[in-house]
Formats: C-alpha cells, sequence, structure tokens
C-alpha cells in the first residue's frame, strides 16, 4: 500500500488551522501515519518490521546519552507551521516540560533530535520537505536514515540549522559509525541495520 494524499481547500483565512482541525477532527484509518506535509494531508500505511527494528535500535542507544528532562518519543505529533507541516517522525528527543503541555502536538522547535526512517511510498518527503521544514524550524539535529536510498542505504546527519538550511554533518552508508554530537556524543554504530 502506498501513500494517500488528501487534498484541502482551506477557507480564507483557515490556512493552519484549518488544516490541523481536518488532522484531528478526521476518523483515519487504524495504525496509519496522518502528516500535513507542505499543506497536504498525507496517509500512510503503519511501517515495515525492518523500519521498525532501525527505529528502536537507534531509540536504545539514545537512552543511554540522553539530555537530563528529555525522553525519546515515538511518533510524537511535530508542528512546522511556517511550512505548512505537521509531521510525525520516528523518534523525537523533546523536553518533557513540552511533552506535557496540553496539546496534540510539540512546536517542532522544541525538538533536540529527530529522526525520520524512509519508507518506500514516502521517502521522498523525507529527504526535501521535512529536511527544509526541521532546517526552517531550527530543529538542531536531523538524522535521515534512508533504506531506500538510490545504490545502497544511506544514513545523513544534518545539523547548524540558519537560514532555513542545514549543514551535511555526516554522509554515509549502512555499516558505518556516525557522531552524534552534543548534547548526545553518542557513536551510533549501524552495522546491524537489516537491508530492504
Amino acid at each position: 500500500m502506498s501513500a494517500l494524499t488528501v487534498q484541502h481547500e482551506p477557507a480564507e483565512g483557515d490556512g493552519w488551522d484549518g488544516l490541523v482541525r481536518l488532522w484531528e477532527g478526521t476518523d483515519w484509518p487504524e495504525g496509519s501515519r496522518v502528516e500535513i506535509i507542505e499543506g497536504i494531508i498525507t496517509v500512510a500505511p503503519p511501517p515495515v518490521n525492518h523500519h521498525n527494528y532501525i527505529a528502536v535500535k537507534v531509540q536504545r542507544a539514545l537512552m543511554a546519552v540522553l539530555p537530563e528532562a528529555c525522553e525519546v518519543y515515538q511518533t510524537l505529533n511535530v508542528a512546522v507551521p511556517s511550512r505548512s507541516g505537521l509531521y510525525v517522525p520516528d523518534l523525537v528527543v523533546a523536553p518533557d516540560e513540552v511533552v506535557l503541555e496540553d496539546a496534540n502536538y510539540i512546536p517542532a522547535a522544541a525538538a533536540e533530535l529527530v529522526v525520520e526512517v524512509t519508507s518506500k511510498s514516502n521517502a521522498v518527503n523525507d529527504r526535501v520537505a521535512k529536511l527544509n521544514g526541521y532546517a526552517a524550524a531550527g530543529v538542531p539535529l536531523y538524522l535521515l536514515i534512508d533504506p531506500h536510498a538510490t545504490g545502497s542505504p544511506t544514513i545523513h546527519l544534518y545539523g547548524e540549522p540558519g537560514d532555513g538550511k542545514y549543514r551535511l554533518l555526516h554522509a554515509g552508508k549502512f555499516g558505518e559509525a556516525v557522531h552524534l554530537p552534543e548534547p548526545f556524543d553518542l557513536v551510533l554504530d549501524t552495522f546491524g541495520f537489516p537491508l530492504p
């Protein structure tokens, strides 16, 4: 099953708030991942086992080096209103105080790290729209794990956001280690990541 997009033409002046109301108020298929990407609601099927395996291995590594009063969250809703985006990344490191606020999402700027593992049906969103969205929001680190990259699976770490762009901190392939800088100071071994 591939991703489905839902066009929504908001009433004048409705924009972001209208999209969020539609996202919150619609009965989406159970288990699906529903995001707003560049103003378009996208419904994707649940990730496959290899995808989940990679995410849980990254989560386990992060648990040992978390900054104080932060946690690793799976499928936490992350808002980037300036890019008409409401993303559901595979992993987010965010402060407890932000997650405990009374809302269905956190502002992307509050995240310390976002991790996306691409899915075959919507990898381009993680590579382009979300990359630009997280950079525009000022998320300090974006780890893109791409089992579906052309040629062979890749890992890219982006950081130092400025002027809506990231600096590429690491580009490598599965089997290589990637260093996540402070506040994590973690060397993530990707040797055991499964190939699609």
